[in-house]
C-alpha cells in the first residue's frame, strides 16, 4: 500500500510559475516509478513527468523545456516544477507511483498502469 498527497498548485498568469509536491508513504517498492498526470474534463488523464528511482526523467513534448520533476528519496518527495506557464496547462494534476509491468517512461504508460494515486491539485494558468 502506498499514500500520496499532493500540496501546492493555484492560479497564475500566462508566463509564470508554479510548483507541486507529492508526499509519498508505504510501500518503498511502489516508488520505483513515479509520474504526474494532468486531466481536463472531457479529456483523458495524459502523462506529463514520468521519473525512476534513479532519478532518470522523460516529459511529454507538451511540456517539454518548461517543466521540471524530480524527487527527494529519503523524505520521500515528488515534484513538478512548471515554469513557462500556458493556458492550455490548466487542468488537474495528480501525483501517481507504481507502474511496474512497463518501462517508466512518457510513451510507455497511461493512467491504468499506475496503482496509486494523489487526490489531485488544480492549477489554472490566466492568459
Amino acid at each position: 500500500q502506498a499514500h500520496l498527497v499532493e500540496s501546492g498548485g493555484g492560479s497564475v498568469e500566462a508566463g509564470g510559475s508554479l510548483r507541486l509536491s507529492c508526499a509519498a508513504s508505504g510501500n518503498s517498492q511502489s516508488r520505483d516509478c513515479m509520474a504526474w498526470f494532468r486531466q481536463v474534463p472531457g479529456k483523458e488523464r495524459e502523462a506529463v513527468a514520468v521519473i525512476r528511482y534513479d532519478g532518470d526523467t522523460s516529459y511529454a513534448d507538451s511540456v517539454k523545456g518548461r517543466f521540471t520533476t524530480s524527487r527527494d528519496n529519503a523524505t520521500p518527495t515528488l515534484f513538478l516544477q512548471m515554469d513557462s506557464l500556458k493556458p492550455e496547462d490548466t487542468a488537474m494534476y495528480y501525483c501517481a507511483s507504481d507502474a511496474p509491468y512497463r518501462p517508466c517512461r512518457v510513451g510507455f504508460l497511461d493512467g491504468t498502469d499506475f496503482h496509486y494515486w494523489g487526490q489531485g491539485a488544480q492549477v489554472t494558468v490566466s492568459s
